[in-house]
């Protein structure tokens, strides 16, 4: 089915106006004293859960710094209260409990929910994609946001992009793989088209909650998992039961996490409220973004130095094989699915255009100077 642009933004209430203000990074202040945003409006009470625990203070706290804005924009009146995940509904059940309005929004990962459609893993990020920088320019400009947001509006949901923890790691393993042979048969948890992928390689794969990782690692459950990257892996500890620490995250190049709203009740905001909503998202998204950079290389250094987890790139036949079967995949999803199709021409598109320039300009300059570095 052809992704129909006009409907969804009648649904939505969303036009060009809207997705404009979808595309800064927020002209408000972004951190300390609150400002006075003058507005005349009702009292709003939502609720927001995140897929996250609590203790995640970046990505969880994405959850928390937007109900904090929002509420402070608004002089109180549009009020969002945020929970971990668990404290409603499981963390891969949050776009679930939108749809069915138990919440009015929940901050998680598209591809968590590709069981649904596929293509919600452009919401999140896909195999080999872009860079976190280029795929919010794609949302924004290359007009994937619309395409993503259609699929959305079939299940009541409407998505704004959020926050973000920029590229991962490959993730933690409880004994080293040097080969494409020693990968097969090893039980992981990684969710979205990765673990399709990996499956593919001849992983068992498992989704599994943040919250469930550790335990399920430590007990042998699993053998080993993805996460995300430095910062948020010491904080949920996982050096503890986990030695070797791979890279790169060929399934997520570049992460975007949207704040998931059921459409009722975007629609019955104020139109000032929607517009605070949205520039609330865009500023959160771009502090993460900073944030991650700033906190995770001190973090991998403490990874390696204090507590002895060993780095280790995977072997060129793993990452072949991961590019071979990455790519059969999503033509298969593409010869399948007209409307994944459509996102992934346009995507795809989008990112071969964006490769060129990097490769003659911002690559050129990195080779250059990294290894003067030190």
């Amino acid at each position: 089915m052809t992704i129909r642009r006009r409907d969804f933004l009648k649904r939505t209430g969303t036009g060009a106006a809207g997705v404009a203000a979808l595309g800064a990074c927020g002209n408000s202040q972004v951190d300390g004293a609150p400002q006075q945003a003058g507005i005349d409006g009702p009292r709003v009470n939502w609720r927001m859960q995140t897929s996250f625990s609590p203790n995640l203070d970046l990505l969880h706290g994405s959850g928390e710094r937007i109900g904090r804005r929002v509420e402070e924009l608004t002089g109180g009146k549009f009020s969002i209260r945020v929970y971990g995940a668990g404290e409603i509904v499981p963390g891969l059940q949050v776009m679930d409990a939108v749809m069915q309005g138990t919440l009015q929004c929940g901050l998680t990962s598209g591809y968590y929910y590709i069981g649904k459609h596929p293509a919600l893993a452009f919401d999140t990020a896909i195999p080999f994609g872009m860079t976190t920088r280029q795929t919010l320019s794609w949302l924004h400009y290359g007009g994937g946001l619309e395409m993503i947001n259609q699929i959305y509006s079939e299940f009541g949901v409407i998505s704004i992009p959020a926050s973000t923890t920029g590229g991962q790691m490959g993730g933690w393993f409880r004994d080293p793989v040097n080969s494409l042979e020693e990968l097969a048969g090893m039980r992981m948890r990684i969710p979205g088209i990765g673990g399709e992928i990996m499956s593919r390689l001849g992983v068992t794969v498992q989704t599994l909650a943040g919250p469930e990782i550790y335990p399920a690692l430590e007990r042998g459950a699993i053998d080993a998992t993805e996460w995300i990257g430095p910062h948020d892996d010491e904080s949920m500890g996982l050096y503890q039961v986990a030695s070797y620490y791979y890279y790169p995250g060929w399934w997520e190049p570049g992460v975007t996490l949207g704040l998931l709203i059921n459409i009722d009740d975007f629609n019955a905001l104020p139109p000032a409220y929607q517009q605070v909503l949205h520039s609330v998202c865009g500023e959160t998204f771009c502090e993460r973004l900073a944030a991650y950079d700033w906190a995770n290389p001190p973090a991998l250094q403490r990874l390696i130095q204090d507590h002895g987890v060993i780095i280790t790139p995977y072997s060129e036949d793993v990452m072949e094989a991961a590019w071979r079967e990455s790519h059969s995949y999503l033509d298969e999803l593409s010869a399948s699915n007209p409307e994944f199709r459509q996102i992934y021409d346009s995507y795809r598109t989008f990112r071969d255009a964006q490769w060129s320039f990097v490769n003659g300009n911002e690559l050129t300059y990195q080779q250059w100077v990294i290894p003067r570095i030190g």
